[in-house]
């Protein structure tokens, strides 16, 4: 993967981290950052990545999505199904690539989702299977492999279909 593929994914992540409450809108201004060294350039892109942190709370909500639309990524509207995969997904190649263990990726999914979103149905029931570990017929690394087996299988699609992107209101 090139530094401006892995800067677009990045990018697209963090937007989908964001709509969903998993990020601060300062983490979103430091990916479009890293999107701009990276050699990624679109107006909507520099005037997000301009940003001051306090300004990113009340600016991110109106500049992503131009930002998003210029590099032809999709803007998830808040507490969208696709908006959920999208973030579940990215939590995947958070704990993929070391930024959480299995039991934080599972817990933040089981937490965000519970049991309701079916693309994250076994790690909820992985959750719930740290839970009562010393009770069971099953190890920890056990366990642990099995999350890491779904966090590929996760991460291996890195985009989901698209709702409308429309801002938010």
């Amino acid at each position: 993967m090139t530094s401006t593929e892995a800067a677009t994914l990045a990018l697209q992540d963090h937007a989908a981290l964001w709509s969903m409450g998993e990020i601060r809108a300062s983490d979103v201004v430091n990916a479009a950052c890293d999107a701009l060294v990276a050699g990624l350039d679109t107006p909507g892109l520099r005037l997000l990545a301009a940003c001051t942190r306090a300004e990113a709370d009340y600016d991110v909500h109106e500049l992503l999505p131009k930002a998003l639309d210029e590099l032809d990524l999709t803007f998830y509207p808040v507490a969208s199904d696709a908006g959920q995969e999208a973030a579940a997904r990215a939590l995947a190649r958070r704990m993929l690539a070391g930024e959480l263990t299995p039991r934080e990726f599972t817990f933040r999914t089981h937490q965000r989702y519970g049991h309701e979103l079916p693309l994250t149905e076994r790690l909820a029931e992985l959750d719930d299977e740290y839970d009562t570990i010393e009770y069971g017929d099953r190890t920890l690394n056990q366990v642990d492999a099995e999350v890491t087996a779904e966090a590929h299988r996760l991460a291996a699609h890195p985009t989901v279909s698209a709702e409308p992107t429309d801002t938010p209101s």
